[in-house]
């Protein structure tokens, strides 16, 4: 899930299924070089960062490749956000490296600040391998701040193979398995990344569909496969064309597919999401299904976790019940 305006990586990232790889990769890496480095010696990194717009891209984006990055919007003019600092300090101390915290002054950082679309202070976001979500705005009851904190480092875990470094006197006494080697699957599933990062689209629709034929439920694969698939409808159109044929004629559903396609690549994930529950809103038979089930393509390229997916199943369901 993107924030408004966020500039690092535009509103829809294309590269996630490149970015989940590199993320594992690097995530691995560093464990092992944790590991060859040995207990006490290397000075365990903070756990609370004071983050500026200087410093964002090495002590945030860089870092989330590694560790689940929390950001905290605050100011010390409003007592709730220094309130809600103090709970999210002492939970990172308590989850002892499964996260960082950041804290970012929104007076100091206003180009972060409007670059995420904060909308209020107190607010607090996610960076997962450079991937950024909001989390919760205002305060919270500090058990529901946990329950939201142990989805993120799930998340992380799942998707993207970050899990962060615990602290404490155990890492000496209970020293970090080595890696496991790649399952085919796995080494199946990084052929079809490849292919994708190489723009071989058609090879890379072919290797994720072969991964989802022995492992039908493998979210990276079905995101993957989604991607391929609308770049591969999107590649050599001429934007100007496609929108200007969607505006004249808006009962023409081929029409309308390939103008929310470009809408989706684009980065503007709502128009999408509304021009095809709008075309299946005035269509019936096959036209309504192929623009039904174009949309749930279109929800498989943003993820099931984004609050945007959530609302255009609402209306879908609305326009189709």
């Amino acid at each position: 899930m993107q924030p408004r305006n966020m500039s690092m990586s535009g509103v829809v990232d294309l590269a996630a299924v490149k970015a989940a790889g590199e993320a594992k990769a690097k995530a691995e890496q560093a464990r092992a070089q944790r590991r060859q480095a040995g207990p006490g010696e290397a000075p365990a990194a903070p756990l609370v960062i004071e983050v500026t717009e200087a410093t964002f891209e090495a002590d945030v984006l860089q870092r989330s490749s590694e560790v689940p990055v929390v950001i905290s919007f605050w100011t010390d003019q409003i007592e709730q956000s220094r309130q809600l600092n103090t709970v999210l300090e002492r939970l990172a101390a308590q989850y002892r490296g499964r996260f960082v915290l950041a804290t970012a002054d929104v007076y100091a950082n206003q180009l972060l600040f409007q670059q995420f679309g904060v909308q209020g202070v107190p607010a607090v976001f996610a960076v997962l391998a450079g991937q950024a979500m909001p989390l919760f705005q205002g305060a919270a009851p500090e058990d529901q701040i946990t329950e939201v904190l142990d989805q993120v480092i799930a998340v992380a875990e799942q998707r993207f193979g970050i899990v962060g470094q615990e602290t404490g006197p155990q890492d000496a006494a209970e020293p970090e398995p080595a890696p496991r080697p790649a399952t085919p699957q796995e080494l199946a599933l990084s052929a079809a990344h490849d292919a994708l990062d190489a723009g071989d689209l058609s090879g890379a629709i072919q290797a994720y569909k072969n991964v989802l034929a022995d492992e039908p439920a493998n979210v990276e694969a079905k995101l993957g496969l989604a991607q391929a698939e609308l770049l591969a409808r999107v590649e050599g159109a001429d934007p100007q064309k496609v929108r200007a044929a969607a505006a004249e004629a808006p009962g023409d559903v081929s029409a309308q597919l390939a103008a929310a396609d470009l809408d989706l690549v684009g980065g503007h994930v709502e128009d999408a999401f509304s021009r095809l529950v709008d075309t299946v809103k005035r269509t019936v038979g096959e036209d309504r299904d192929r623009a039904r089930l174009r949309l749930l393509d279109l929800f498989e390229v943003i993820g099931p976790d984004d609050p945007r997916v959530a609302a255009a199943r609402t209306a879908l369901a609305r326009v189709l019940f």
